[in-house]
């Protein structure tokens, strides 16, 4: 739950992770996040707007994720949302998430505004997006198969790490050198990206070295795998760049809170001569304020819920 101001000033921010409901499972359980909505929910709500000192009547209007995401969390927010906009008596605006991801780069750096090109990375998403005015969204290019944060998490569950897998992969990876364990850089004509047969490299290279890979060894592997992924992505990114040049660019989504994602984005992107606006690590991954700022810009978007939603 968030408040905030104008589409880009954050009041407040709340989060309430699942993290640690979740890991015993090794990934999220649909149901298990359905009903810890409906139970944090109510609370946060309240906690929001008392931390904000706003009262209802000063809201303009109420935003809320209508997907795409798990239809369960999906159809409890919507309730919620509808239910609040009926008793306060105010609009309710259903926002595309990945419209939200790249509206957290408002919140970070208000003075940006469209045109823009954005690479939107998540858990489910990987996809190159031309914004050229707000709530207007063109896709050049997305992947045909796994998008690279579920690509990150399933890498570290054949590594042995826990649950989140991005963050546990990027620990890893800095304390191995890709090079001495390359793995494969995937790559498609055009913009489009895939993931797979990157994991099934990964998954090979395990299997060959047997019950005698060392801790070194995986650390290289997380490291090589991590750096195919990064490179993977930056690559198209520099190739769309070329073709709808952009001075100002974005770089959002969970996967955008790995450091060597950014600091790689940050070189690419200063290369093609353009600006790079990349939400702190809060702002990366899922969070409310980031709905609020696209409900905010956007507010002609309908309210359906459907978690196949494209853009």
């Amino acid at each position: 739950m968030a408040v905030v101001e104008d589409g880009r000033r954050e009041l407040v921010n709340l989060i309430y992770s699942q993290e640690a409901l979740h890991r015993g499972f090794g990934g999220v359980v649909p149901e298990v996040a359905a009903r810890a909505h409906l139970e944090k929910l109510p609370a946060l709500v309240t906690e929001a707007l008392d931390r904000a000192g706003v009262a209802p009547e000063q809201l303009e209007r109420v935003g809320v994720t209508r997907g795409p995401g798990l239809v369960g969390c999906l159809l409890i927010g919507v309730g919620m949302a509808r239910g609040l906009g009926a008793g306060w008596k105010k609009p309710v605006v259903g926002v595309n998430h990945l419209w939200g991801h790249i509206y957290a780069a408002l919140l970070s750096d208000p003075g940006l505004e469209p045109p823009l090109l954005a690479l939107v990375v998540s858990g489910a998403h990987s996809d190159l997006v031309w914004m050229p005015a707000h709530g207007q969204f063109q896709v050049l290019g997305r992947t045909r198969d796994d998008a690279a944060g579920e690509a990150f998490d399933k890498a570290a569950r054949m590594l042995g790490l826990g649950y989140p897998g991005g963050p546990a992969l990027e620990r890893l990876a800095a304390a191995g050198e890709a090079r001495r364990r390359p793995l494969p850089r995937p790559s498609l004509p055009g913009l489009e990206y895939s993931f797979s047969g990157l994991k099934t490299a990964l998954l090979y290279r395990l299997r060959d070295l047997g019950p005698e890979v060392t801790e070194q060894d995986r650390a290289d592997l997380a490291a090589a795998f991590q750096e195919s992924v990064v490179e993977s992505l930056l690559e198209k990114l520099a190739r769309a760049l070329e073709q709808r040049p952009a001075e100002r660019v974005v770089v959002c989504g969970g996967v955008a809170a790995n450091g060597r994602l950014r600091a790689r984005a940050a070189e690419v992107v200063e290369a093609a001569g353009a600006r790079l606006t990349v939400p702190p690590l809060v702002l990366c991954t899922d969070n409310a304020a980031m709905i609020a700022a696209a409900a905010h810009h956007a507010p002609q978007a309908a309210l359906e819920v459907d978690p196949n939603l494209g853009w």
